[in-house]
């Protein structure tokens, strides 16, 4: 085992470390300042960082809602600057929970003692991140043999009245033991009680890591729980900021001592961001450390006398990161699946994908018998959590096009990211990815396209005209495809006089009249794209794929089977899709069981306007199914899909109908289209019982 002197060196080892990362970093602090005056704000970082912030407060539907909407209102809500103020109000607004949940993830924070000769010596503090794996420092923890001899008291601070609680004390398991030296941290299980119960049963929570960005940006509030110096347990949430982030390790300014070593540093919502493992000492030109008043510091002053500076964490992200890369045993697997999907691993091949890891929600999909997709190697379809909206409404979102090897659960993670903005900016409570039904046809999809020879051709193989290379090789789908393209060029207002470019006779292997085909379908793709400024090829696949599945009845069949697979069987259903799959829904509506009512139907950026596309649908024609309650169509005028067809004009008086606005480099992004308030509050009034 380890000597407390050895632990103590590797402590000193790490302190140095932080102090070399901090003194060459002084550049990088100096024009945060900098930038900080210009902006007279104290949350800067980069573009990526600060949009990626704004949507998961968005998304969290934890960010004062008046404050978002107030922000919004006086530019639009994806500019940089106006970011930045959401978050700086996020910052300085909580709301009333906000304490009630920091006890509550309190109780996960455990202090690490180490028994030697009937003595428990407080070495530092650890936190439950799954009902039974704590995660530490490395120095706290550095081997197998000094994890024997620990013993982890959770609950080891005082009652409301300021009276000493009883802690409840817990051994380590170190048969599984992951420890970095670089990275600072040793995950180590922790033994059930005496009951058999694992520790975060007991104490009623554990946190959830996240492998996500945007879970804070720099001069954010940051909110740190520890035992400092073997002491009680404590908790700075005063004048707490981070101040630069660096590949694997965060900086920022807080009231912590050594004894915090291993304590969870938490943004705003409780979010783990990183683990705490070392202050940042004053040093001197030499890069000595330096005491308080000035003078050298030696081992032997003890770390209290040392002269704080700044402290240092280590990302979250840059742990998981590393846990991702090592090979892993089956039960080391199941050990790593309770930390949940947010955290990125895989615990092995599942019924749900190869990058989703089972979890409580999703138990009925990995225990039922594989479907006969799935037995292919296919991905299926996400099953909404038993009781979500009562148990008798459900939400099902109906992707589009080109989402083939996408992981299920993160796109429907996507969808809800941006329902969840637009809910927040109606004013509505967010909901929970796991209450929507994700049926997943992208896999199925790309498979039956493959022997056409259209599902894997790469954008850099295209030939300079999209519109053919796009087009399917199927006769009926290709002429199929050519309505589709000549109908969208009309609508956006192509004019249809005008005069054709001379072209030769002749092309080798392709007559004067393909030629005229290729010349006249390349010009209405490029009069679409114009309209639009979105890629043409991106506009050459969407109609490509809508074509394909019009045209091809045995691909209609089995993508309609393969979403059948993850449909509920009764009850209310709020039917959201996109793009194709607005098309897929349409037919959809013709198979369902006759217990599910379709209360409400919301399609987005949706190709439904096309004479072509309408006319092909099992309804054949503009014909709204009789079990389609209220229906909202949502279309941007920038979209190259939806341009200059909106379908309250075919489908008349079938429908309500609005224009959002959507970024022109995000015309047809489904996010967009979900984070409007008004296909929000649609969806929100499907799902959300009027007596709730």
């Amino acid at each position: 085992m380890n000597s407390r002197e050895e632990i103590q060196a590797a402590f000193l080892k790490q302190i140095e470390a932080a102090a070399g990362r901090y003194a060459a970093t002084e550049t990088k602090r100096e024009d945060i300042e900098q930038l900080r005056k210009m902006k007279d704000s104290p949350v800067v970082d980069s573009p990526e960082q600060i949009s990626a912030r704004a949507q998961r407060l968005a998304a969290s539907g934890e960010m004062p809602v008046e404050a978002m909407i107030e922000v919004g209102r006086t530019e639009p809500a994806d500019r940089i600057t106006t970011l930045e103020r959401i978050i700086g109000a996020s910052n300085e607004l909580q709301p009333a929970n906000f304490l009630a949940r920091g006890a509550r993830t309190a109780a996960t924070v455990g202090r690490i003692s180490l028994l030697r000769n009937g003595r428990e010596i407080p070495m530092g503090t650890g936190f439950l991140v799954s009902p039974r794996l704590l995660l530490t420092n490395n120095h706290v923890l550095p081997d197998q043999d000094t994890a024997r001899q620990v013993v982890v008291e959770f609950g080891a601070e005082t009652t409301i009245d300021n009276d000493p609680c009883l802690p409840l004390r817990f051994r380590l398991d170190p048969g599984f033991f992951v420890t970095d030296e670089h990275l600072d941290f040793t995950l180590v299980p922790v033994r059930s009680g005496t009951d058999g119960k694992p520790p975060g049963d007991v104490v009623g929570w554990w946190n959830r890591l996240i492998l996500q960005q945007g879970k804070i940006v720099i001069g954010e509030a940051m909110n740190i729980i520890g035992h400092p110096m073997g002491r009680l347990k404590e908790i700075g949430i005063r004048k707490n900021q981070l101040d630069l982030q660096l590949d694997h390790f965060l900086h920022y300014s807080t009231d912590t001592e050594p004894g915090n070593s291993g304590s969870p540093v938490f943004n705003d919502q409780w979010e783990v961001v990183a683990l705490h493992h070392s202050g940042v000492p004053r040093t001197d030109e030499q890069g000595r450390i330096l005491r308080r008043d000035g003078t050298l510091w030696h081992q032997g002053d003890g770390d209290d006398a040392i002269a704080w500076t700044a402290n240092e964490g280590v990302r979250i992200s840059a742990i998981l990161e590393h846990l991702a890369g090592l090979q892993h045993s089956a039960r080391d697997q199941e050990l790593l699946a309770e930390l949940g999907p947010d955290c990125g691993l895989s615990a092995g091949p599942s019924a749900i994908s190869p990058q989703i890891a089972p979890t409580e929600d999703h138990a009925e999909l990995v225990t039922r018998p594989p479907t006969p997709r799935e037995s292919t190697g296919l991905r299926g379809g996400l099953t909404a959590r038993a009781g979500a909206f009562g148990g008798t409404r459900h939400l099902l979102f109906l992707h589009g096009r080109s989402q083939h090897g996408r992981d299920p659960e993160l796109l429907r993670r996507e969808w809800t990211a941006g329902l969840n903005k637009g809910l927040t900016l109606a004013g509505l409570s967010p909901l929970d990815p796991s209450d929507a039904y994700f049926p997943y046809y992208g896999d199925r999809l790309a498979a039956l396209l493959q022997p056409l020879g259209r599902a894997t051709l790469a954008p850099e193989t295209m030939a300079v005209d999209h519109a053919l290379a796009m087009a399917p090789t199927a006769p009926p789908a290709r002429r199929l495809y050519e309505q589709i393209l000549q109908n969208a060029a009309a609508d956006a207002g192509m004019p249809v006089d005008v005069e054709e470019p001379a072209r030769p006779m002749e092309v080798e292997g392709f007559g004067s009249l393909g030629a005229a085909i290729v010349s006249t379908l390349q010009r209405q793709l490029s009069w679409v794209a114009a309209r639009s400024e979105l890629d043409e090829l991106i506009i050459a696949q969407v109609f490509r794929d809508v074509a394909t599945y019009l045209a091809d009845e045995q691909i209609r069949r089995a993508v309609l089977d393969c979403v059948l697979e993850t449909v509920p069987a009764s009850g209310r259903l709020t039917l959201v899709s996109h793009s194709l799959g607005t098309v897929v829904a349409m037919d959809l509506l013709t198979r369902l069981q006759p217990q599910l009512d379709v209360a409400v139907f919301v399609t987005l950026g949706s190709p439904l306007g096309l004479d072509a596309v309408h006319d092909k649908l099992l309804v054949r024609g503009p014909h709204r199914p009789e079990r389609v309650g209220d229906w909202l169509n949502a279309w941007s005028a920038v979209d190259p899909i939806t341009i200059g067809c909106p379908l309250r004009h075919i489908w008349k008086g079938q429908l309500r109908e609005i224009p959002v606005d959507n970024p022109k480099e995000r015309a047809h992004s489904i996010a967009e289209y979900l984070a409007h308030p008004a296909v929000a509050q649609a969806i929100h009034n499907g799902v959300v019982s009027p007596t709730t």
